[in-house]
């Protein structure tokens, strides 16, 4: 479908803007967050929070009902990348021995902000192009299917990531 009248795509920078702001809402609620529940539950709530927004975008459209998945998902963006990668630095800076502390830090910058990206843009890529049919992309599925795979990387996270928090060490 074409919406070239929505309000979605006439006020396409309002509904980004929304993004901005629930990241700067999220980045002050993270010493909460990170000290009441430690690292674990933090990113596993981000985990949570990317399902839920490419589940969002899934439904979403840029009209009717739709729309509010689309600012749904605008607003839990804040959430789900600032409490993964803030949490996530503040998690490094915390366990690592000051000894590699630099040498770690230097590891999840390169994991989160470059070669993460770049398998992750070619790995979406690859999806996309699965369920593209006669130039048609169909974005429900594709949407789903990466929120299907956060999914399974929570469970793995949850299995594997083993943390016991104490709010008084923190």
């Amino acid at each position: 479908m074409n919406y070239p009248d929505s309000f979605a795509v006439r006020h396409s920078v309002f509904l980004l803007s929304l993004s901005q702001i629930s990241e700067t809402v999220f980045i002050l609620a993270i010493p909460f967050f990170y000290k009441k529940f430690g690292i674990k539950i933090v990113a596993l709530i981000s985990m949570i929070a990317w399902v839920f927004r490419f589940g969002f975008f899934g439904v979403g459209n840029p009209e009717g009902i739709g729309l509010g998945f689309l600012i749904a998902s605008m607003i839990i963006y804040g959430m789900a990348f600032d409490f993964f990668n803030i949490s996530g630095s503040l998690y490094v800076e915390e366990e690592t021995p000051e000894s590699v502390r630099s040498s770690v830090q230097g590891l999840f910058a390169l994991t989160t902000g470059g070669l993460g990206p770049i398998i992750g843009a070619y790995a979406s890529g690859c999806v996309v192009d699965f369920f593209t049919e006669n130039s048609v992309k169909n974005w429900p599925t594709i949407w789903f299917v990466f929120a299907g795979y956060v999914l399974v990387i929570a469970l793995v996270f949850i299995v594997f990531f083993k943390y016991r928090h104490s709010s008084k060490e923190t």
